[in-house]
């Protein structure tokens, strides 16, 4: 499980590297490959163990190629995933599509979400921890009930 966030950068050829306490984690058993792709609701990249990818790839072939939408979601997701590698120093190489599909720069943000990890540009991250901010606030949510659920 991918949690937490940290601060990385993005090298001049277009590398990442992964936080070591992320690398087995993200490639068991030596296995390097993992699938990089566009998030469809945020300007930002989804970075997925290749094992992760697998399922997600299930879920996107029951969908309709005759519905409008659902057939965007899956242009979209499955036209950007590029299967990438990790290095032996732990460096991903990010496609330049999708580093200009994420206004990727030299500041990043490497956001740990359960199965897979978001992949932010530094500005658009402080911009989205603000909307977040904006969503949470109580008095948006209809359900307080659930929310109190979270409180800590």
């Amino acid at each position: 499980m991918f949690r937490g966030a940290s601060s990385i950068a993005l090298d001049a050829k277009g590398r990442i590297a992964i936080p070591k306490r992320y690398r087995p984690l993200l490639c068991p058993e030596d296995d390097a490959q993992l699938v990089v792709t566009v998030d469809i609701q945020s300007q930002c990249l989804l970075l997925y163990p290749f094992q992760e990818w697998l399922q997600v790839e299930r879920k996107l072939a029951t969908l309709s190629d005759t519905q409008p939408a659902e057939r965007a979601i899956k242009r979209l997701l499955l036209g950007y995933a590029s299967e990438v590698e990790m290095d032996r120093m732990g460096r991903v190489l990010l496609p330049s599509p999708l580093r200009q599909y994420a206004a990727l720069d030299k500041q990043l943000m490497l956001v740990g979400q359960l199965n897979k990890f978001e992949i932010w540009s530094d500005a658009n991250w402080q911009q989205q921890i603000a909307d977040s901010h904006a969503a949470v606030d109580a008095n948006s949510f209809t359900d307080n009930q659930r929310l109190q659920e979270f409180a800590l």
